[in-house]
């Protein structure tokens, strides 16, 4: 049986966080003359100096993905706003600090199979269980084909925001705050370390040496990867094999941290890469997911002390690791 998830440190050991700005003194946001168009939430792009001549010309450059007649048919269906309102069109000529409004929509967006099931929703939290492969935010390739982009489509609700994020290559449980004004004091939880995750995963078996039951490391984003260097560790997981499976492993992982990649980069760092990972040990070309074979780890539970009800919350995964045949 798995061993109960770390309980998370009392507020009176954490510092104190330092007072927040009076409204008085923030700068005040400018309203989007733009709808969520389902699910999809505008930009805002402020326009830099430079040589183009019209705003036209900018999108083309800034935005090289999306053809340019696309962005011609956009601004002539009024889908391309400047902060007052007013429809920019392909020929309105350029003006620096013009802040202008879009949508993120690319041409040919990779479409990603699989549902991610709402495990839990009220009046603060919504909880969904993500699939392989799909990203949590619009980012690159995929805008509408992400977690959040979905459920704001599903759910409508406009102001839905995920309190932390997963990998694209991650299944499991991701949480998003639903009301802006809670918001900052779910994602404070994960920022001070409030929250017992617990991960599985397959890795490949044996290791070269005993696994530790805490492994900690010095980890440092280089490129697309996390990578152990000399020095302080600022990286934490507890680990417990679940089962052996010949060539194969079950293991629980619990980060204590949450640095890039973390239990990707220790899982490899103990010769025990996951399985279906395309980035450790060795980075796959882009592009080049293999959907027959994804990576073998899981959000499994996550629990804490809700910060609006006081209520424990514990939430499960419904997925399972398989293992190859």
């Amino acid at each position: 049986m798995a061993a109960s998830p770390p309980s998370p440190p009392s507020a009176a050991s954490r510092p104190p966080r330092a007072p927040r700005s009076s409204g008085s003194q923030r700068r005040a946001r400018t309203p989007c003359p733009l709808p969520t168009l389902e699910g999809l939430s505008p930009s805002c792009v402020a326009l830099p100096p430079g040589p183009w001549a019209t705003v036209l010309d900018f999108f083309c450059e800034r935005f090289s993905l999306v053809p340019r007649e696309d962005w011609v048919a956009r601004m002539r269906c009024g889908r391309v706003m400047d902060a007052q309102g007013r429809q920019v069109t392909p020929e309105r000529p350029y003006a620096k600090d013009l802040r202008v409004w879009y949508y993120r929509e690319l041409p040919h967006e990779p479409v990603v199979a699989g549902e991610a099931p709402v495990l839990f929703q009220d009046d603060w939290l919504v909880v969904a269980d993500k699939p392989h492969f799909l990203p949590v935010i619009p980012s690159g390739r995929y805008v509408r084909e992400t977690l959040l982009v979905r459920l704001k489509k599903q759910l409508g609700l406009d102001a839905l925001v995920p309190i932390h994020r997963i990998d694209r290559e991650t299944a499991g449980l991701v949480v998003f705050a639903i009301q802006p004004a809670t918001r900052g004091a779910y994602q404070r939880l994960f920022e001070q370390r409030a929250v017992a995750k617990r991960y599985e995963a397959l890795v490949h078996w044996p290791p070269p040496r005993p696994l530790p039951a805490v492994y900690r490391s010095r980890l440092e984003s280089v490129f697309m990867r996390s990578e152990e260097t000399p020095g302080e560790a600022n990286s934490e997981t507890a680990i417990e094999v679940l089962a052996e499976h010949g060539h194969f492993a079950h293991l629980a992982l619990r980060p204590h941290t949450g640095r890039k990649h973390q239990l990707r980069a220790h899982c490899c760092a103990l010769g025990v890469p996951i399985l279906g990972d395309g980035i450790y040990p060795e980075l796959r070309a882009e592009g080049a997911d293999d959907f027959a074979q994804p990576l073998q780890l899981l959000a499994q539970e996550i629990r804490f002390t809700d910060p609006v009800t006081g209520a424990e919350r514990c939430f499960t995964s419904q997925r399972r690791l398989s293992l190859p045949v």
